[in-house]
């Protein structure tokens, strides 16, 4: 590891100015950041630790939902009888994610911007991410890589709660310095073909200062599962994430994109109009799949995720 000064921010504004000066890199939990710093692939000459900044470490109901703080841990979400009563897909994508021990570490705002888990970037083998010409993953260890949306790059995006936020319609709070803006979290990601530098919207000096759950998702239908290579402590090779309302339906894939994959629309509207037959749920999920494009060791994911689908369509229209 190369050498770095070490921070500890003690007050919001003088934090944020250190940071928005790109003069830091900010730490949570650090959960993924020291892994980055260990692998080579950032080596920043400051690192500003926020984890004291106990006002970013909240989950309060207001008028449009539920607001949870950048600093809250996943550990704190998925042990919350709120969230687990009105929001259970979040809960559980929380509850599953990693292990105990890292759970208890890792913020919310950390894990939605955590960089990809491709071996090659992490690995230091010649890549687009880290300024090569071509992916290696393309022709290469491609099992774990993505089967939609992919190119140039396949990274798959690690998050197991930005899914489970996607299918829920959730909004993220952007902070800078003397700016707040708020977007929807399906459009903090960019893809590979948009930009290889970023994973995320955000500028130079933003973060993620909370994340808003809307109030007409709670207490609605919703299913998280995940399929992992081992039961424990793993990504997701494939997850899925679903939520319905009384007049619609939204699905999300993880494991499968460079960021989390929605569902077409028009698939999602036919499971929201209901009435769907065995025959009728395989055409539904083999349907949502058309566009997958796996790679040379990666075509099980496909199947995978058409028996998440259909999981998901049934526990919706049951």
């Amino acid at each position: 590891m190369r050498s770095f000064d070490y921070l500890v921010a003690e007050q919001f504004d003088s934090a944020l100015a250190e940071y928005g000066e790109g003069k830091a890199a900010l730490k949570a939990g650090g959960v993924d950041l020291l892994d980055l710093i260990k692998e080579g692939v950032e080596a920043p000459a400051t690192l500003l630790s926020i984890d004291g900044l106990d006002e970013f470490r909240y989950i309060r109901q207001a008028d449009d939902g539920v607001h949870i703080g950048c600093l809250t841990t996943l550990a704190d979400i998925s042990r919350n009888d709120l969230l687990k009563t009105k929001y259970a897909v979040l809960h559980h994508a929380a509850a599953e994610a990693a292990t105990p021990q890292i759970r208890e570490r890792a913020t919310v705002g950390g894990n939605l911007c955590q960089r990809p888990r491709c071996w090659y970037l992490r690995r230091g083998v010649s890549c687009l991410k880290n300024g090569g010409t071509d992916c290696p993953a393309r022709e290469g260890e491609n099992q774990y890589h993505a089967i939609l949306d992919g190119g140039p790059c396949y990274i798959v995006h690690p998050s197991d709660p930005a899914v489970a936020l996607t299918a829920l319609e959730a909004r993220v709070e952007v902070l800078g310095r003397g700016t707040s803006r708020e977007i929807p979290l399906e459009e903090l990601y960019v893809l590979p073909r948009e930009r290889l530098d970023h994973e995320t919207v955000l500028q130079q000096g933003e973060f993620i200062g909370s994340v808003i759950l809307p109030a007409n998702s709670s207490k609605t239908p919703q299913l998280y599962r995940k399929t992992m290579q081992r039961e424990a402590w793993d990504f997701a090779l494939v997850s899925i994430a679903a939520v319905r309302r009384d007049d619609s339906v939204r699905m999300v894939l993880g494991g499968v994109a460079p960021r989390p994959w929605r569902v077409p629309s028009s698939v999602e509207e036919d499971v929201a109009s209901g009435g769907l037959d065995e025959d009728s749920i395989a055409a539904l999920a083999e349907r949502a799949l058309y566009d997958a494009e796996p790679l040379s060791k990666n075509g099980y994911k496909v199947d995978v995720a058409a028996s998440l689908i259909r999981d998901a369509i049934r526990a919706l229209t049951a």
